[in-house]
């Protein structure tokens, strides 16, 4: 059962900002041919705007896992969970982060979720997710972890 899926897209201002490569390419390529440039600058661009879309992580809740881009954890090795937003986000993100945490940051995404990993033999001292919904990702870690635990 899924109980949280979020793919980790690119905000309006980044997928706008790669608009910019158009004027560019195009550009670059009129001294061959203004058609050339104008086709390859849409073409190119657009691709671009795609793969940032499709290979755009996911974090999800689902079956007993959370998934973390290609990163997975049984729930029930997780521990509490903190959201930070704004200023504790960057610092969590930045001066408080254990070099020893996995991380799945996106710069277009500014709350995170840290997860505790409780499994004695991994050496993660926690998870650190980027996420749009940090409280929904962190009651269906809840919802996840109590339907395991009955």
């Amino acid at each position: 059962m899924q109980r949280f899926r979020e793919r980790l897209v690119p905000g309006p201002g980044t997928l706008i900002a790669v608009l910019l490569l158009v004027p560019a390419i195009f550009v670059v390529l009129l001294p061959l041919s203004p058609t050339i440039g104008i086709i390859a600058a849409i073409v190119l661009t657009a691709a671009v705007e795609l793969l940032l879309v499709v290979l755009s992580p996911v974090v999800a809740v689902q079956d007993g896992m959370l998934h973390a881009g290609a990163a997975r954890i049984p729930v029930g090795l997780t521990g509490e969970t903190a959201l930070y937003r704004r200023a504790d986000a960057t610092q969590a993100r930045g001066p408080g982060l254990d070099a020893r945490a996995f991380t799945l940051f996106r710069g277009w995404v500014d709350p995170v979720v840290r997860v505790d990993v409780e499994d004695p033999d991994d050496p993660v001292p926690y998870w650190l997710i980027s996420t749009r919904r940090p409280e929904e990702l962190r009651a269906a870690l809840a919802a996840e972890r109590g339907a395991r635990t009955s």
